[in-house]
């Protein structure tokens, strides 16, 4: 993994509280981002995509990396979406198999949001990496849903 992802923050945070509900030690930034995560995948839920229950937060620098590690099933679809609390830097946000193989899937991007629709043809885990692509640091917010 680390040939592919060099500048890589591993986050493997499994967070207790439903989503939409501030947790007692979020800052002002990751409700921002979690408010804006959840708006994007709304979108999603309307059509039929259930929204999983927990959700990765962190801050990037410029052109920095997260990367979240996710078991995935064959047969389902899947959207994930990350946003972040500053409307002025964007994100993107890319997929992965075991081997570090990026993935062909649907992109959507707008400011400061993304997403990324998969349906994978094996079960296992896949590797979600946000990219900071703005200016700045950013804090993020990144869900997923499933159908």
């Amino acid at each position: 993994m680390k040939a592919i992802f060099p500048c890589v923050i591993l986050i493997f945070l499994a967070l207790a509280a439903a989503p939409g509900v501030a947790r007692a030690d979020e800052t002002d930034a990751q409700v921002a981002a979690h408010r804006t995560v959840l708006d994007l995948a709304g979108a999603f839920t309307n059509d039929g995509f259930k929204l999983r229950d927990s959700d990765f937060t962190g801050t990037l620098k410029p052109g920095e990396a997260a990367v979240v590690q996710v078991n995935l099933y064959a047969g389902n679809q899947y959207w994930f979406s990350v946003a972040t609390a500053d409307p002025a830097t964007m994100v993107s946000i890319n997929l992965y198999d075991e081997t570090g193989k990026l993935l062909k899937a649907d992109p959507f991007t707008n400011l400061n949001r993304a997403a990324s629709g998969f349906s994978p043809d094996s079960s296992g885990p896949y590797y979600v990496r946000v990219v900071n692509i703005g200016t700045s640091p950013a804090t993020f917010c990144l869900i997923y849903s499933y159908k």
